[in-house]
């Protein structure tokens, strides 16, 4: 009997630390399957936000594991000094030991998928760095890019002003041109003025002090009917006697007029307002051109060089005269002269 009695207290002194220490192992196999999948958590987490936060994670993670394997430590520590009070339920030890095995087959199933959903983010993370590269990669190639086109646009720039510049000295220039040819025109203007002066003044000694020639301004006014019958544009012969004035007093003052001074005798045909149509003049704007021609082709065969010749028609659109009498219908029909410049 007492031999017996010692043999089952020696097997239950040999028991106890046997199973505290699988239990303790178990335990400590839990834990670190559980801070593996939650340090494999965080630095995929971390790895997909950022390198600094991710730091900053495992900093908190490596904390929390210190922590644990601190509580573990004073777990073992506790474990060791409740030792007496396990050996009373050992029964019940067992009962869980049996469920701790259990569940120590489920720790091992979700150590497998926490495995597997590791690689999956290795994976994943793999494909957000070649993204990060490929994106790098463009933002250098845009880098250089802006590069070139702020050189181009530097070039352009000097380009730009240097064309303001010998554009500013390229309106200085036409600036000066300009008054000069101001200048210029204005001598020769006086100067056309003065043998203009002086033709007429030769035209009324020649035509004589008749009063329906008239000097008006820069021009010398002869009446349409002097020259022309009505609705004709063929001189009458009455009306040579005075275009040969006319053409002697061009002749002199032509000689007298320097040849730098690029003159023309512009004849100017006009009529009334009175309709005209006919098969050799539709309107009175044609026959005004046609009485105009007459005259200049009359000058060019006594002598008038054709370079100092013009021969305009307006019809009847520019009347000297508003009224519609006789009187001013005539004075309307009317050949002008004028000495101009081409």
């Amino acid at each position: 009997m007492a031999l017996a009695r010692g043999r089952r207290s020696q097997y239950q002194t040999n028991l106890w630390p046997g199973f505290v220490d699988m239990l303790s192992t178990l335990l400590l196999v839990v834990i670190f399957l559980m801070s593996l999948f939650m340090v494999t958590n965080y630095i995929i987490t971390q790895a997909s936000s950022g390198k600094d936060t991710m730091l900053s994670r495992l900093n908190r993670q490596l904390a929390e594991l210190t922590e644990l394997l601190a509580l573990e430590r004073s777990q073992k520590d506790s474990a060791e000094d409740n030792l007496a009070a396990l050996q009373a339920t050992l029964l019940d030890t067992q009962a869980q030991n049996k469920r701790l095995t259990g569940l120590l087959g489920d720790a091992s199933g979700a150590s497998d998928d926490a495995e597997g959903r590791i690689a999956a983010l290795g994976t994943q993370l793999d494909e957000q760095r070649n993204i990060t590269n490929d994106a790098l990669a463009k933002v250098e190639l845009l880098n250089q890019q802006l590069a070139a086109l702020r050189l181009q646009l530097a070039a352009l720039n000097e380009a730009l002003e240097a064309s303001e510049a010998k554009d500013k000295e390229s309106q200085e220039t036409i600036a000066n041109l300009g008054e000069r040819l101001n200048v210029a025109l204005a001598r020769k203007a006086r100067e056309l003025a003065q043998y203009r002066s002086n033709f007429f003044g030769e035209l009324r000694k020649t035509l004589g002090q008749r009063k329906d020639f008239r000097i008006v301004g820069d021009r010398f006014v002869f009446p349409s009917d002097v020259l022309f019958d009505p609705g004709s544009a063929t001189l009458k012969t009455s009306a040579y006697g005075q275009l040969d004035n006319l053409a002697t007093a061009l002749k002199e003052i032509q000689g007298n007029i320097p040849a730098n001074i690029p003159w023309v005798m512009r004849v100017d045909g006009h009529t009334d307002i009175t309709p005209i149509s006919s098969s050799t003049f539709p309107s009175n704007w044609e026959l005004s051109a046609a009485r105009a021609i007459s005259v200049v082709r009359y000058l060019m065969a006594r002598g008038i060089a054709p370079e100092h010749l013009v021969a305009a028609g307006f019809g009847e659109f520019q009347p000297i005269d508003s009224g519609n009498s006789p009187t001013a219908l005539a004075r309307n029909r009317r050949i002008e002269l004028k000495l101009t410049e081409r």
